[in-house]
């Protein structure tokens, strides 16, 4: 009922930038809060930030002043832009979308497919 795509993960230098994208598709209604996770190998997975219909966000202390998440509604699309990322960053990021599918009256929470960030040199 709703797919989420996401993009622009990859291998970056530390103190490099990237942006992920993600793009929710299908019979939405309306989509409530967003959010990107990580999971780095022999860990569990982590918030990193979340961003309510309202505009408010929250981010993982690790990653305060070098991350911002943002969203467009008329796209239904999230984003995480990644800057001085540092080795620790590197994981495997999730997003997550609250959305309630046209016709029905409860919201689910819907998973990306995952995209690969690496830093290292």
């Amino acid at each position: 009922q709703v797919q989420l795509v996401e993009s622009g993960g990859g291998l970056v230098q530390p103190g490099g930038s990237l942006r992920l994208s993600c793009a929710a598709s299908g019979s939405i209604f309306s989509i409530y809060s967003m959010g990107w996770y990580r999971q780095a190998p022999g860990r569990q997975r982590e918030l990193v930030a979340r961003i309510t219909s309202g505009g408010s966000t929250n981010y993982a202390d690790s990653v305060k002043g070098r991350f911002t998440i943002s969203r467009d509604n008329a796209k239904n699309t999230v984003y995480l832009q990644m800057n001085s990322l540092k080795p620790e960053d590197t994981a495997v990021y999730y997003c997550k979308q609250d959305a309630l599918v046209a016709g029905t009256t409860t919201s689910y929470a819907y998973w990306g497919q995952g995209t690969q960030v690496t830093v290292s040199s």
